[in-house]
């Protein structure tokens, strides 16, 4: 599998929270935003940010002085036993947080040798799942999880790909043509997230982000009815913004 060359660009927001937990867990006893900002070249009003996030997630934790020391999170995900499990769990807690966030269902889709596949997600009664009613590992041209994953592969790896899963007809606005399904690919801007208006199904709206980690392909995706594609951009702008940490349990 091939990726393109600006797939693997690491997100800014992950290495910035690499670096502060770097420093926290120097600090065995403590260390105050100051002194963390010092440390590590970060502005007092992005650092903010950032242990707002790593604090929400459980990677530090604030004691009684206001010094910052690391979390339950943190520990969990540093042990060598368990360790696959434990990121698993992380990612369900911040997945369900998203699913409440953004008002609909969310999912961690990954490209494993050569197959869309959908590793975890979050659902509930206000927001179902979407019907798989075609199988995603032959719809990637038509869903948004799929032609995330595509954004992030080269010209052969996507040849690759519709090879082996011929474009099929799905709804009236799916788009079977290669060459222009690869022309929209091409146009899309890494940081603006994949849109699917009904083009796997009919009365299904999905958006999606790349969640790329080092060679890893994979995307965090949302579905909602078609009734609630009102609310789409502003959705996917929030999944959007809540990628960091998922991509930040991938990376610890």
């Amino acid at each position: 599998m091939a990726l393109k060359p600006d797939s693997t660009a690491p997100y800014h927001s992950v290495q910035h929270a690499l670096r502060v937990l770097e420093t926290v867990s120097r600090h065995r006893t403590g260390v105050t935003d100051v002194q963390i900002a010092r440390e590590t070249g970060l502005p007092i009003r992005a650092l903010s940010s950032l242990l707002l996030m790593l604090r929400r997630e459980g990677y530090v934790q604030q004691v009684a002085d206001g010094a910052y020391v690391t979390g339950d999170s943190l520990a969990r995900l540093g042990s060598t036993a368990g360790h696959k499990q434990a990121i698993s769990d992380q990612l369900q807690i911040t997945l369900d947080r998203l699913r409440d966030s953004v008002g609909a269902a969310v999912y961690i889709s990954r490209y494993i040798d050569g197959e869309v596949k959908i590793t975890q997600f979050a659902a509930g009664p206000g927001a179902p799942a979407v019907n798989e009613w075609v199988d995603f590992r032959s719809a990637a041209h038509a869903s948004a999880v799929g032609k995330s994953l595509l954004t992030q592969l080269d010209l052969n790896g996507r040849r690759d790909h519709l090879s082996r899963h011929k474009p099929a007809r799905l709804t009236s606005r799916t788009i079977t043509n290669e060459r222009l399904l690869f022309s929209k690919l091409d146009a899309q801007p890494p940081t603006v997230p994949v849109l699917d208006l009904q083009e796997y199904a009919v009365g299904t709206v999905c958006a999606a982000v790349p969640i790329t980690a080092g060679s890893s392909v994979g995307c965090l995706a949302l579905s909602m009815p078609i009734e609630h594609a009102h609310r789409l951009r502003a959705a996917a702008d929030t999944l959007n913004r809540g990628a960091a940490p998922v991509l930040l349990s991938l990376a610890i």
